[in-house]
């Protein structure tokens, strides 16, 4: 039975997981919360904090189940500086900094154009570009210190291994940095003058190297464990049906971001003003994308209620035509600069829920069609537990909701990168109900 430690970090919590390979559930999950820490000299990731608290857990796991391997999977828009003696040479900026706004007419007169990338521009460190621009300005001596910049999962795969990395998924990413249809870097990585110290791309599913042995002592895994690249996350949630399945379909990796991969499009013109993006698979492919900050605005918009909805409430949100028309984070998504409002308030918590979940579907219907999406829609992460959003969004696509039958996600599609071979997984498909289809039409009208 092989086991694999996986090291998940998204942008709200870092996670450790226990995935039995061959059944790809998680045995044992251990979180903490991934808050950025204050400067000086900027908001920074707690890369200290979560290194001890993966080290112990490694340890503890090893003791309680054994590891075979390690694989890491992390949110994208990140990347780690480090110096030549392998120390951090700048603390790694948290990108929801605004700080690259201030800069924001200088970094757009040297990033490529979107034909080139695949990469729309976003606000503060969302493009990893922007970022690194940035940094590079707001620290005159940062550019001497730098000898390496790593893309976040291999930071961690460096900290186990000692080897030097980046991924073509999270270059892939929204960097600017990646050219998506040649697999190469863009025109950026020389203006910033970068060349040669972002580290050598390589694919997730390789092994990166192997456990350090003074890590191997101390965590009391055996000496040579293996230690795969690392994948963007919302790639991991894909890469088990990459693998799995043929003829078109699309993913849709919910989480702090609800992020739509399309394999198999149709022909459609991508529009990067409303969020569409070209992310890069596990295989290197380009793959059509297109995303909102859905958990965020479900946070935002459930204030913490826990409410399910009623009969009643259903009846009364159709009859109202109780809805919410976006966006609630307005900075991101295909209704950037439009401002949330309820076209009335609801009576009930239940029927708050209730809207929110359809508009998180319709919004996520909106992304599928952004991105040419045709095939099931495959959906990962919370929203999956989610009836009200499952059935709305299989009412919208006709050619089906599917979610799946087992534990999955970013952690299995992560500990997928460490075995040799993978069955497909096992999905459950979500009827429709014409009873609301009125209501999406509704939406539509008002959304215009």
């Amino acid at each position: 039975m092989t086991r694999i430690a996986v090291i998940d970090i998204g942008k709200t919590n870092a996670k450790l997981a226990l995935v039995e390979g061959e059944t790809l559930t998680e045995i044992a999950v251990v979180t903490r919360p991934n808050r950025p820490l204050p400067g000086p000299p900027w908001p920074h990731t707690d890369l200290e904090g979560h290194w001890q608290f993966f080290l112990h857990h490694l340890s503890a796991f090893h003791a309680q189940h054994g590891i075979d391997a390690i694989s890491v999977t992390t949110h994208g828009a990140a990347a780690v500086l480090l110096d030549g003696a392998g120390e951090l040479a700048a603390p790694m900026l948290d990108y929801e900094h605004d700080g690259p706004d201030a800069v924001a007419a200088a970094y757009d007169a040297i990033r490529p154009e979107f034909a080139q990338t695949g990469s729309p521009r976003l606000p503060h460190g969302l493009n990893l570009g922007a970022q690194l621009h940035w940094q590079l300005g707001h620290d005159p001596d940062l550019s001497g210190r730098l000898a390496h910049v790593l893309t976040y999962p291999q930071y961690w795969g460096w900290r186990l291994t000692g080897e030097l990395a980046s991924d073509v998924t999270s270059l892939g990413c929204h960097t600017d940095l990646w050219n998506p249809w040649e697999g190469r870097f863009s025109d950026l990585v020389s203006r910033l003058g970068l060349e040669g110290r972002i580290a050598p791309p390589r694919c997730p599913s390789e092994v990166l190297g192997h456990l350090r042995p003074e890590l191997a002592a101390a965590t009391g895994l055996r000496a040579g464990t293996p230690v795969a690249v690392g994948i963007h996350d919302s790639n991991a949630s894909l890469y088990p049906y990459l693998l799995g399945r043929k003829g078109p379909f699309s993913v849709v990796s919910t989480g702090t971001w609800v992020v739509v991969m399309s394999m198999g499009t149709s022909p459609v013109a991508l529009d990067p003003t409303r969020d569409v993006l070209v992310n890069v698979n596990a295989l290197g492919q380009p793959v059509p994308s297109a995303r909102f900050m859905g958990g965020r605005e479900y946070e935002v918009l459930r204030g913490g209620s826990e409410a399910h909805p009623t009969d009643a409430d259903r009846a009364e949100v159709l009859r109202r035509g109780l809805m919410i028309l976006p966006a609630v984070v307005s900075d991101s998504g295909p209704f950037q600069g439009r401002k949330m409002r309820w076209t009335s308030e609801p009576q009930t918590e239940g029927q708050r829920m209730l809207a929110l979940s359809w508009y998180l579907a319709l919004m996520t219907d909106t992304c599928l069609t952004l991105t040419g999406s045709r095939g099931p829609a495959l959906i990962e992460g919370p929203f999956a537990r989610n009836p009200d959003f499952c059935e709305m969004l299989a009412t919208l696509r006709s050619d089906g909701i599917q979610i799946a039958g087992s534990a999955t996600g970013t952690s299995a599609g992560a500990a997928l990168l460490c075995l040799p071979k993978a069955n497909a997984l096992p999905t459950t498909r979500v009827p429709s109900d014409a009873g609301i289809s009125g209501y999406a039409q509704a939406w539509w009208a008002e959304v215009g």
